[in-house]
């Protein structure tokens, strides 16, 4: 009897431990951000990230990564704050995200990581429909940890590939008129 009250507990423990969702916090510009810590690939120190012509300003560059080119977005200009400065906290969070039927590895480069936090289901709101200033469709939900919320971020959406690369080619356009225009 007292090995199946055991089972019973662990099992009930395992649904406890099922309803948390892990997520990897970081601060970029002043905000304190998460994501789930399933989208994180590797998170590395920032050694060379080399410029790219002709890209909007969130485009912080490419790095090579064991002789892959992956770009890096700068988090905080992407976000519609100020370009992140380069400090000893800074660092490139890698990330996959979906491509059509394919995946790309990006980089997002945010001031500092924090820490892994587990949010419990019942802490974890719908985005707000207004009054964030950030874009609503980067925000996937918010997660209430003690009396604060982070921002829980869509990194599909933040990071969509499609659109960074319209962004890219409207970018090249006005650039291409502005020298036209002189």
């Amino acid at each position: 009897m007292n090995q199946l009250m055991h089972k019973t507990e662990t099992r009930t423990e395992v649904r406890a431990h099922d309803q948390l969702r892990q997520y990897l916090t970081f601060s970029a510009g002043n905000k304190n951000l998460a994501i789930s810590i399933l989208d994180v690939k590797e998170i590395i120190e920032i050694n060379m990230i080399t410029d790219v012509p002709m890209t909007p300003d969130y485009i912080r560059g490419v790095i090579n990564l064991r002789g892959n080119v992956v770009p890096v977005i700068d988090l905080s200009a992407r976000l519609g704050q100020q370009s992140s400065e380069i400090t000893k906290r800074s660092c490139i969070v890698l990330v996959q995200v979906d491509f059509h039927e394919d995946a790309q590895l990006l980089g997002m480069l945010v001031d500092a990581v924090d820490e892994i936090l587990e949010i419990p289901e019942a802490n974890i709101m719908p985005p707000p429909d207004f009054g964030a200033d950030i874009r609503t469709d980067f925000i996937q939900a918010m997660g209430r940890v003690g009396d604060e919320f982070i921002i829980l971020l869509n990194i599909n959406r933040v990071l969509s590939v499609k659109e960074l690369s319209q962004l890219k080619q409207v970018a090249e356009y006005e650039a291409r008129s502005a020298t036209q225009e002189t």
